[in-house]
C-alpha cells in the first residue's frame, strides 16, 4: 500500500519524480546461478519528495519483499582504497572525537569490519556490540571485547548501556527512519552524555550529478543534510554537525541526546534538483544506451563494481545481457556469481583478458587510481572509463 504521509514530518505535499516498475528489490544479494538471478523478487520504485521537509522516499516500498540474511553481501573492504577510508574514519572517531574507554553499539554492522577497527584501535580500550541479520562469523572477537548478534537492532536490544552508537548505511534501508532513531534514543535513556554517529548517502549529490544507478529499491529513504538533521531532532537528539564526506557522496552526522526541535528545514534547492532530475531521467538512460552500443563496436564491455551501483546500472541499461559482457568486482565472495535481475556474470579482474574485454565503465570514480594500479600490476590492458567522462 502506498504511503500518503511523509514518514519524517507527516506532510501530505508529496511530489512524484521517479517511477521504475519491477526492479529487483536486492542489489547485493549473492546469487549462484543465472536462472536464480533473473528470478529474484521485484518491486516498484516510486520516489517522491516531501515539499514540506525535503525528505525523499519510495512511496511504494514493501519491506516484506526484502530478506537480509547470510546471502546478502555489501562488503566493500575488499578494496584497499575503501579499507583505508574506514581506517581514517575510525581514527577520526577515536582520536578527534575521543571515543575511548567506551561501550560502542553498531547498528547494522555488516560483517563487522568498522566496529572491529573502533574496538581494536591502539590504546582505545573500547568494547563493542554489533547487530546485523546478515552477519556471518564468530560471535565473539578481540578477547571478548567485541560481540556480534545476527539480528536487527530494535527495542529488544536496549539492555546494552551504550556510550556511543554508530550506524553506517542502514537508515536509507529503513522505511520509517524515526522508528530506528527512537529505538537508539531509548537505548541511551540512561546515558545522557552518549553520542551517535550516522553515515548515509547524500541524495543531493545523486541528483546534482545525475547518477541514475544510485536510485534503487533497497534505498527507500534518502536524505539531504537538512532532512537528516530534522530526523534526528524529531527523535530527540541535538545535531552537532552534518558534513559531506567520501568525495561528497556520503553524509556524516554527529549528535547527542537532547530535547526535540520541531523546526522544518528549507527545501527549495532539493525540490529544484529533484524536478530537474525527473525531466532528464529518460534522456539520461537513452544516452547511456547509445554510449554502450558505441563502445561495443570496439570490443567487449564490462562494468567495474558489482555492488548496488553496478547491479542497478546493468538492470537499467542492459536487462537482457546483450551489451555488457560481465561485471568486475574485487570481492571473492561475489566472483563466480551473478547480478540480481539480469544474470550478468561477476568476475575477477584477472578474468578480463580471457574473456576478451577491452573496455570497462567504472561505477564509482573514487576507486579509479586503485584499480588502475591493480591493472598495471597484473599487466592487464583495459580502457577503464569513469562514468563522468
Amino acid at each position: 500500500m502506498k504511503r500518503h504521509l511523509c514518514p519524517l514530518c507527516a506532510g501530505t505535499r508529496l511530489r512524484p519524480f521517479l517511477l521504475r516498475p519491477q526492479v529487483p528489490v536486492h542489489q547485493n544479494l549473492v546469487v549462484n546461478s543465472q536462472e536464480a538471478a533473473r528470478a529474484v523478487t521485484r518491486g516498484e520504485l516510486e520516489l517522491v519528495i516531501c515539499e514540506d521537509c525535503g525528505f525523499i522516499f519510495n512511496q511504494a516500498f514493501d519491506l516484506s519483499r526484502l530478506s537480509y540474511g547470510e546471502n546478502y553481501d555489501n562488503t566493500q573492504s575488499c578494496s584497499a582504497y575503501f579499507d583505508a577510508y574506514l581506517d581514517g574514519l575510525a581514527r577520526d572517531v577515536v582520536e578527534r572525537q575521543g571515543v575511548h574507554d567506551c561501550t560502542i553499539v553498531e547498528v547494522g554492522c555488516g560483517k563487522g569490519d568498522f566496529l572491529k577497527k573502533l574496538v581494536g584501535h591502539a590504546g582505545a580500550n573500547n568494547t563493542g556490540y554489533g547487530f546485523d541479520p546478515s552477519y556471518v562469523g564468530p560471535l565473539s572477537d578481540l578477547n571478548g571485547r567485541l560481540q556480534f548478534r545476527a539480528r536487527y537492532y530494535d527495542q529488544g536490544c536496549t539492555d546494552i548501556a551504550a556510550d556511543v552508537v554508530v550506524c553506517r548505511h542502514v537508515i536509507e534501508h529503513v522505511p520509517e527512519p524515526l522508528e530506528i532513531l527512537r529505538s537508539v534514543r531509548a537505548a541511551l535513556a540512561s546515558s545522557p552524555k552518549a553520542r551517535v554517529f550516522f553515515e548515509t548517502p547524500c541524495v543531493e549529490w545523486i541528483l546534482r550529478h545525475r547518477v541514475i544507478w544510485d536510485f534503487f529499491y533497497e534505498h527507500c529513504s534518502l536524505f539531504t543534510a537538512r532532512s537528516l538533521g530534522l530526523a534526528f531532532r524529531r527523535a530527540g537528539f541535538h545535531v552537532e554537525r552534518v558534513e559531506h564526506i567520501f568525495g561528497g557522496q556520503y553524509l556524516w552526522l554527529e549528535a547527542r541526546v537532547a530535547d526535540v526541535d520541531e523546526s522544518l528545514p528549507e527545501v527549495g534547492e532539493t525540490l529544484r534538483l529533484a524536478t530537474a532530475y525527473a525531466a532528464d531521467e529518460r534522456r539520461l538512460r537513452e544516452t547511456w544506451l547509445m554510449r554502450l552500443n558505441e563502445l561495443g563496436q570496439y570490443g567487449k564491455l564490462a562494468l567495474w563494481g558489482a555492488g548496488a551501483k553496478g547491479a542497478t546500472f546493468a538492470n537499467l541499461i542492459d536487462p537482457h545481457c546483450t551489451l555488457i559482457d560481465c561485471v568486475v568486482d574485487l570481492n571473492p565472495n561475489k566472483q563466480g556469481r551473478y547480478i540480481p535481475g539480469t544474470g550478468h556474470p561477476i568476475v575477477s579482474p584477472i578474468d578480463l583478458p580471457v574473456r576478451g574485454v577491452s573496455n570497462a565503465i567504472l561505477m564509482n570514480p573514487n576507486y579509479r587510481e586503485e584499480n588502475l594500479k591493480l591493472l598495471a600490476k597484473a599487466d592487464i590492458a583495459l580502457n577503464l572509463m569513469d562514468w563522468s567522462e
